[in-house]
């Protein structure tokens, strides 16, 4: 299984690390513009609501859809969404 995120001793955690370590402690500070980069590094692509929705619908192609409302903070329920994902993806 590969690791989430590499530190070792002395060294920084990058930017995507961080990103990472928020979505999988299950962050209540998580902004939607970051579950949407992790989405999108993953492969799934946003789709704007119609009607004047504030949810937004990633999808990718044989993966189940996923919406999120735009709204801060998000809730835990939608990190834990993502936080599904980047795991279903990491094996």
């Amino acid at each position: 299984m590969t690791p989430l995120y590499n530190i070792g001793r002395g060294e920084e955690m990058s930017k995507w690390d961080k990103l990472i370590k928020k979505v999988m402690s299950l962050s209540k500070d998580i902004r939607f513009s970051e579950l949407k980069k992790v989405l999108e590094f993953y492969g799934y692509e946003m789709h704007q609501p119609t009607c004047g929705s504030s949810h937004y619908t990633f999808r990718k192609k044989g993966k189940r859809s996923v919406t999120i409302p735009k709204h801060e903070p998000i809730k835990v329920c939608y990190v834990l969404l993502v936080k599904i994902i980047v795991m279903e993806e990491k094996e």
